[in-house]
């Protein structure tokens, strides 16, 4: 256990990030040295903020790769940072995105009535779904072990042959809505310089294929878990594997931790190349990641030939001195 509740530290901070993300944002077209040194403050502390959630995912959360992540993320936020105090422009186009995504993804985090109308309106869907696929699921409030959303009107209820097992529940949870995903997209698609209708398009399109696409996925989880999909001979071998005590969980992991997660990162990845081509000004983005990484610079859209069809488009690249 920590020895302090970090949500309550990281949920404020979180707002000051975009505050100084969003100012900084904003000063960049009239007092751009000014902008440097606000955003390359928020660059810092958003460091401090992985540093702040790295032990809360390891020890609360049980989450190493999340903890992995986090940590992997502060000198990466004071390398970004120093590089745009130091003159390196193009980061100011991560900046936004970052501002924008919190905008969109904060208050549904930080807010508990945005959070139930969200959480609540995603597993209506899903209950929709799963009865046009003829099942009949028993939707019901989330019970006090997941205490953000208990209330909420987000569990599935399914019985089992076992009279002495309790049944299955599966809760929708944020984890669940795909706002993460539509807000990174969203970020990305706002923060670029370009053509309103090439952005509106390529906004149209990846978030209502993300909306579309979650649904289907909870949908599959949901009754995956519920109906034991994937129980079978080979459930003994797979408890081992993934180290679970309740041959139950066996079909939920493999719905959502295997094929779930394979299929999703596909889908991200073509919705993202759909983006890029709409949008080839956010490959600065990539560039800004690639030399962070490397140390060199790169213009990724001269070298796959995606360049802008029109003069409308002000690409943004790095002014700073090596």
């Amino acid at each position: 256990m920590l020895p302090f509740d970090v949500l309550a530290v990281t949920d404020p901070l979180a707002w000051v990030l975009i505050a100084l993300f969003g100012g900084g944002a904003l000063a960049e077209r009239w007092r751009p040295d000014l902008a440097r040194y606000v955003v390359g403050a928020a660059w810092g502390l958003f460091a401090v903020f992985w540093l702040l959630l790295a032990p809360f995912f390891f020890f609360e959360q049980n989450s190493f790769v999340e903890a992995l992540l986090a940590l992997v993320g502060v000198p990466a936020c004071l390398y970004a940072g120093y590089l745009l105090v130091d003159g390196r422009d193009s980061l100011f186009v991560l900046s936004r995105a970052v501002a924008v995504m919190g905008i969109i993804y904060l208050p549904a985090e930080t807010i508990p009535l945005v959070r139930q109308l969200l959480v609540e309106h995603v597993a209506s869907q899903t209950a929709s779904l799963m009865s046009l696929l003829g099942y009949d699921p028993t939707l019901q409030p989330i019970g006090p072990e997941r205490p953000a959303y208990e209330g909420f009107h987000a569990a599935f209820y399914f019985e089992t042959p076992d009279p002495n097992h309790a049944g299955i529940v599966y809760n929708i949870i944020m984890a669940c809505t795909g706002l993460g995903s539509m807000a990174i997209f969203a970020g990305c698609i706002a923060a670029v310089r370009a053509p309103l209708g090439r952005k509106l398009r390529a906004l149209a399109v990846s978030i209502s294929i993300i909306y579309v696409l979650n649904i289907i996925r909870t949908t599959f989880i949901g009754l995956a878990f519920g109906h034991q999909w994937f129980d079978g001979p080979y459930t003994p071998y797979l408890m081992t594997v993934f180290g679970e005590s309740d041959p139950y969980m066996v079909s939920h992991i493999v719905a959502e931790s295997v094929i779930s997660q394979l299929l999703s990162v596909v889908a991200l990845v073509a919705i993202a190349w759909f983006v890029i081509r709409e949008l080839p000004e956010l490959l600065v983005i990539i560039d800004d990641v690639a030399y962070m990484a490397t140390g060199e610079d790169r213009d990724t859209a001269s070298e796959l030939g995606f360049l802008p069809d029109t003069e409308e488009t002000v690409t943004e690249r790095p002014t700073g001195d090596d």
